[in-house]
């Protein structure tokens, strides 16, 4: 007897009674859930209750430490503050004259009109400025650099875009150009040019044709072709370079005085040393355009549709006093 109650309260003990015997009923309950008993699964539950709460408590910490250190929250508030700064400074109003240095023509100190770049340097000039320059001289008003040796109108492209944004930034400046070119041309009884308007290309089926076109293009303002011909120097005319090209193409517009300036760098003649320019039998001023002399002289100034000028070098005898 002693045995048996020593047995059922190791058995109590171990159950986690509180040493009173337990029936047949209890202790096959307790037998049958022994591997999974309902203490063990408490115990487990109340672990990972512990897990969890601590786990919270960390998550916690954390995003506090988030938003004192800059954390997500910190982030998403700092997208919103620079979201509302790029639209402030999207609708920030510039003044024109931080703008002025970048669209006014050196030339003329005024604003672009029919805007110009010369290609070899990209400096920007008012399209009347910059051919009216290159009348005189074949460097670059800005940089300085020789823009083309005999024709720096071929480097020159009009800039569409830029005058576009002239337009847009100074207020009414398109319409005002647009009446004071209408009053110019009215004043002197001429046909105001229309704008040119873009024709639609035609859509053929089929293979496409190649249009054979010419590869160089010479553009209109150079109207006159010259044929320079050497006749010769006195003794005193030194050292000179012979002339490599006598063929020029010019503007009507250019003078005697242009092309004497050309002939004296081509040929690199000394100050001292007088250049004559004749056509046909005529000897030409410097103030006389090439389009008035073919006009005056007619076709015996002409050969094959090239204006022939012959030119001399001569130098003047010192004066004595």
């Amino acid at each position: 007897m002693d045995m048996e109650v020593d047995v059922g309260s190791v058995i109590s003990g171990l159950s986690g009674g509180d040493g009173a015997g337990l029936g047949p009923g209890e202790e096959e309950l307790e037998v049958g859930g022994a591997p999974g008993c309902s203490g063990a699964g408490s115990l487990q539950f109340d672990f990972e209750r512990s897990r969890s709460e601590s786990s919270g408590e960390e998550e916690e910490e954390e995003l506090e430490e988030e938003e004192l250190e800059g954390g997500p929250g910190a982030r998403f508030g700092t997208c919103q503050e620079a979201e509302l700064d790029s639209d402030a400074e999207r609708e920030r109003m510039i003044n024109l004259s931080e703008l002025t240095p970048y669209i006014l023509c050196s030339i003329c100190k005024g604003y672009f009109i029919d805007a110009t770049t010369i290609t070899e340097c990209l400096h920007t000039f008012c399209k009347s400025c910059i051919v009216r320059h290159f009348y005189y001289s074949n460097r670059c008003p800005k940089c300085n650099i020789v823009v083309h040796q005999t024709q720096p109108l071929y480097n020159i492209r009009l800039d569409r875009q830029l005058q576009d944004i002239v337009y847009k930034l100074v207020v009414n400046l398109e319409e005002r150009e647009k009446k004071q070119m209408h009053d110019f041309y009215k004043e002197r009884g001429l046909e105001v040019p229309k704008p040119a308007v873009p024709q639609p290309v035609p859509v053929s089926r089929g293979r496409p044709r190649k249009v054979l076109g010419s590869v160089f293009r010479i553009p209109p303002e150079l109207d006159i072709s010259l044929l320079l011909e050497f006749i010769g120097a006195n003794e005193g005319a030194g050292n000179f370079k012979p002339l490599e090209k006598k063929f020029v193409r010019v503007s009507g517009e250019a003078t005697i005085g242009h092309v004497e300036k050309f002939l004296r760098r081509k040929m690199d003649l000394d100050p001292a040393c007088q250049v004559d320019i004749i056509c046909g039998d005529h000897l030409l001023e410097h103030y006389q355009t090439l389009r008035e002399i073919r006009r005056a002289i007619g076709d015996g100034a002409m050969q094959d549709g090239l204006l022939v000028l012959h030119y001399g070098l001569v130098v003047s005898p010192l004066t004595i006093t």
